[in-house]
């Protein structure tokens, strides 16, 4: 059997443009198992990243004891890359399961029942509902649980609470994406499909490490890559990634220093004449601003400022040029660091300025972090409202609340919605005294840990948490409650490119864990949420009944699912939205027609000031808008809020490593993969250890104004200056700072700092100091 922990994307399968993508089945069976052997196959989609590969379950005697992919799926064509094998179905089957609720009882987490920790939930829920009103509420969820959840989520805060302080764990790692989708068109929604790396001439890949981060796309481009015609490769990563070396033109760029980079590649086409001006005078608004603004940056200046050759950024510039056919994707190296929302703008632009849209291998796909962050987004567990409205605009508040049959003043339209950070900034303040938390870390995830975990500490913050493992945070819980995961309930998700997939349950969860979808309609029940005619708020039973309600909510919108249902999504292996009477097999991609949603009784936003993040309003956006075309939207470089200095010389970044998702609650109890990549380590270059004197696998400190590390190094290629650590590790595994234990969590360095547009934080652009600790060396 090929090792499929070292051979990361498994045997090439080469082909040509324009053609299919042959199918190759991976599988991995418990070692006593073979396939013949298997109970039940049960139809699926893995959750380990944001590609939303469709699988089958290897069912067992009521086990999970394999996955094979799904040679049908439109995604994956049969291929899991190393956490689908292992981390899917082994990581939810470990002894640490949650399989009892528990209640905090003199400081310590203690067993109990249901009824005992759901009525503590609801009477500190109504408590403070009464004496402080629905501001006290706060909910952070995730971009793990399945689109039925989320919208039961998101109706129980916006129209059974009424507050405006719901976000997700998606506020860190997609943010970005969404935000840029609005500016530029109006609305989210991918435009582009994966089936445009089968099609294209060249591939832009901008802060994605698509080789870790989506090791199954990445399998796809290496095919097309090996096959005949391939297409040209740019990528932009300060490190020499998988990605970097398979590239034509590697742009190595200094942390925070994206937006000019992009402005020099927009003014490279400005001036060299590689424009679509039809499309352009048909389809757009504001080319004479964005021309404004990148006019002064030559590549020289680009050079000098990013740290990359003059020859290659004409070099990449001439090959969006060229190429009939681009394919451009945009990830947390864009999402995380300084002028997140303006530098992905500028990717829209780029396909804008050339006409690059709705045509196979034409596209943008400004990537997820997380399989489900797509549906947090859609449904409103976010900062959103369900189904791309507008919280500015009155009639699809009004349009919601006829939907949610309440009267619409209970929807918190009144402001603008209430992000991630400022939530746990009001939690940190007081006004926010009920945070409950769902299928998330931010103990580990979150900027600037050791703030954090003083306010999840808080005895003026009752905290509630729900996951399927005692995660660092919901140590500090006040509740937990052990729920359901992947495999072990049914529900429909959406991946980047509009894909939606059914997964069934295919065994029971341990113990006494439950759904989250039956958490939060129980909470809902025992809150007694009316509508204005006095029924219940959510009367559903079950996630198909959750389904049908969300097709509703999606009717002419963007995201319209209204010809969707679970008879067709069992068998059928992944659908793209919209899917509705007009589209009924889907949609491939999206402004086929060059038509954007930015008319101002349809779009999901009126837009905002790059710089301050400010909106632009409904009467400024109505005198500025022709509906039906898309925006240039563009912002100057300034530096990032921190810089190397004489105390801190050195640029501190974070990312991913290929064996492990998130905080690891999953991929950590995964044996194959822990022993793959069991702890942390510091990333730097060969030139900076020899100046520091330090060696593979030395031990350093690592500090910043926030916090320390201590990690061992290795010497890799990343460009001097920048050192890099994953931030998957924290403490469930080991002591942590607060114990004693070695500082390793990488978020302990990141600072409290977003961008102003999307609200994601700034975790690529931090200024550190090393340090040798004497007498740990090598082993």
């Amino acid at each position: 059997m090929v090792d499929r922990i070292a051979d990361i994307w498994g045997a090439r399968t080469p082909y040509a443009q324009g053609g299919r993508w042959p199918d190759r089945v991976d599988m991995v069976l418990q070692a006593d198992i073979e396939a013949g052997e298997v109970d039940e196959w049960v139809q699926s989609a893995c959750v380990l990243c944001s590609n939303g590969c469709g699988c089958d379950i290897a069912v067992k005697d009521g086990r999970m004891v394999g996955i094979r992919g799904r040679a049908t799926d439109r995604v994956n064509h049969g291929r899991l890359g190393p956490k689908g094998l292992f981390g899917s179905w082994q990581g939810m089957q470990h002894q640490d399961r949650l399989t009892r609720p528990l209640i905090r009882e003199n400081g310590r987490l203690v067993d109990t029942d249901w009824d005992t920790a759901m009525e503590r939930i609801v009477a500190r829920s109504k408590e403070l509902l009464a004496s402080k009103g629905p501001l006290s509420h706060g909910f952070y969820t995730s971009g793990q649980l399945f689109l039925e959840e989320y919208y039961a989520l998101g109706i129980i805060g916006k129209a059974g609470i009424g507050t405006p302080h719901m976000d997700g764990n998606t506020r860190l790692c997609t943010a970005t994406a969404a935000a840029s989708l609005k500016e530029s068109f109006g609305a989210d929604g991918q435009p582009g499909s994966y089936a445009d790396i089968d099609e294209c001439d060249a591939v832009f890949l901008y802060g994605h490490n698509m080789a870790e981060t989506q090791t199954v796309l990445w399998s796809r481009l290496l095919d097309r890559l090996s096959g005949p015609n391939p297409p040209r490769l740019v990528c932009v990563d300060p490190r020499e990634t998988e990605v970097a070396r398979a590239a034509e033109v590697h742009l190595p760029v200094r942390p925070g220093t994206n937006l000019a980079l992009m402005n020099g590649l927009i003014r490279e086409l400005f001036v060299n004449g590689w424009i679509d001006q039809d499309y352009i005078d048909a389809h757009t608004l504001n080319v004479g601003q964005l021309r404004g603004v990148v006019d002064k940056w030559t590549p020289e200046r680009v050079a000098e400022v990013c740290g990359v050759e003059a020859s290659d950024v004409r070099r990449a510039a001439a090959i969006f040029g060229a190429s009939e056919r681009v394919l451009s994707t945009v990830l947390q190296g864009f999402y995380q660091s300084a002028h997140a929302t303006a530098s992905a703008c500028q990717v829209n632009n780029l396909h804008l300025l050339r006409g690059q849209l709705g045509r196979p291998g034409c596209g943008i796909l400004q990537m997820n972090g997380q399989p489900t962050a797509q549906n947090n987004r859609e449904c409103g567990a976010d900062g959103d409202l369900p189904g791309f409205r507008n919280w500015e605009n009155p009639e699809h508040v009004k349009e919601l609340a006829r939907i949610w049959n309440i009267d619409p003043s209970v929807i918190p339209d009144w402001s603008p919605p209430t992000h991630a950070m400022q939530i746990f900034r009001y939690a940190e303040q007081g006004s926010v005294g009920f945070l409950w938390i769902s299928a998330t870390n931010p103990a580990v995830s979150m900027p600037q840990l050791a703030r954090i975990r003083d306010i999840l500490r808080k005895e003026s913050l009752f905290l509630v948490v729900q996951d399927i493992y005692l995660s660092e945070t919901a140590q500090y819980a006040d509740v937990v409650l052990p729920c359901a995961g992947w495999g072990e309930k049914t529900g429909t998700f959406t991946n980047v490119d509009r894909t939606v997939h059914l997964s069934e349950k295919a065994v029971d969860p341990p113990g006494e864990a439950r759904s989250d979808l039956d958490v939060f309609l129980d909470y809902a029940r025992r809150m007694d949420f009316r509508d204005k005619d006095g029924g219940p708020l959510l009367d559903w039973t079950g996630p198909q009944d959750g389904f049908e309600a969300w097709k509703e909510c999606t009717r002419g919108r963007p995201c319209d699912y209204t010809g969707l249902s679970y008879e067709l999504l069992r068998g059928a292996s992944g659908v793209q939205w919209p899917y509705n009477d007009e589209h009924r097999e889907g949609t491939e991609r999206l402004y086929t027609d060059g038509h954007f949603p930015t008319d101002p009784a349809y779009c999901e936003s009126f837009g905002h000031d790059l710089l301050t993040g400010a909106t632009v309003g409904s009467t400024t956006y109505k005198a500025s808008v022709q509906s039906g075309k898309a925006w240039f939207k563009a912002l100057d470089y300034t530096p990032p809020h921190e810089e190397p200095d004489e105390d801190y010389p050195f640029r501190y970044t974070t990312g991913r490593t290929v064996y492990h998702f998130h905080t690891r609650t999953k991929t950590g109890r995964s044996k194959p993969l822990n022993d793959a990549a069991p702890a942390p380590w510091l990333e730097m270059s060969r030139e900076d250890a020899g100046k520091l004197g330090v060696a593979e696998g030395d031990m350093v400190r690592v500090a910043s104004r926030r916090g320390t590390l201590e990690l061992p190094v290795r010497v890799a290629d990343i460009r001097p200056g920048c050192v890099f650590a994953p931030f998957h590790y924290g403490y469930w595994d080991t002591a942590g700072p607060d114990e004693g234990g070695r500082p390793r969590a990488a978020n302990e360095l990141t600072l409290t700092e977003w961008d102003p547009v999307s609200k994601q934080p700034v975790f690529k652009n931090a200024a550190v100091r090393l340090e040798k600790i004497p007498g740990q060396g090598p082993a």
